[in-house]
């Protein structure tokens, strides 16, 4: 089938894209109001974009209706221009997806999936304590984008357990981390545990040798 985004509903596109773009990496992001009031929601929009120096990007829709509400994580961010981004790993998957629901504003999301928090290091907004690796940011840039925001956020400081990390390289052990994937809109995520397919990059000068 195709389809023209310019004659099909915005929900029409965001269940083709969410689909063919997968996996896909899930931040479960927290943030930080004014106030101190702590938010937790979980964005699959989102990936690096840079290493130098570290930008990670995230994609936030507004609020659902018809006037341009940004949602609790944009305008938190904006108002305060710090977040952390927690990577969920398969032991989080359920919690994750606890936060995911649409709580009233006055219910504690980490508190409802049984997640506690842990300061950061870099940023006054804290991390998920059960969370293996985070990634401590502030804002870069806000981009508006119709009824969307693109938020860049550079990353200041990155914590990882140490036993995931290889102190060859460094490097993160992601077959022993398990980061889950998700892959459309349908509740479908993807696990990594025995999944790993181990590729390396080829030479040029192997290439032409016929190494292959």
């Amino acid at each position: 089938m195709d389809f023209n985004v310019e004659k099909v509903p915005a929900r029409t596109i965001y269940n083709l894209l969410i689909g063919l773009v997968a996996p896909r990496p899930i931040a479960l992001i927290t943030s930080m109001n004014e106030d101190g009031r702590l938010n937790a929601a979980p964005f699959s929009a989102y990936n690096y974009l840079c290493t130098d120096p570290p930008v990670v990007g995230i994609g936030v829709m507004n609020k659902p209706g018809e006037h341009f509400v940004p949602k609790d994580t944009a305008r938190n961010i904006r108002r305060t221009g710090q977040f952390v981004v927690n990577v969920v790993t398969e032991d989080l998957l359920q919690q994750m997806n606890v936060c995911a629901t649409d709580f009233p504003e006055d219910v504690d999301e980490l508190d409802m999936a049984g997640l506690t928090t842990t300061p950061s290091t870099n940023v006054k907004v804290p991390r998920i304590a059960q969370a293996h690796a985070a990634l401590e940011c502030v804002e870069h840039a806000t981009i508006e984008i119709g009824r969307s925001r693109i938020i860049l956020g550079r990353v200041v400081g990155i914590y990882v357990e140490d036993q995931f990390i290889d102190p060859a390289g460094p490097y993160v052990k992601s077959e022993d981390l398990h980061a889950i994937g998700r892959m459309n809109g349908l509740g479908s995520y993807v696990k990594t545990r025995d999944a790993f397919v181990t590729l390396p990059r080829i030479s040029y000068e192997d290439w032409k040798k016929g190494t292959r």
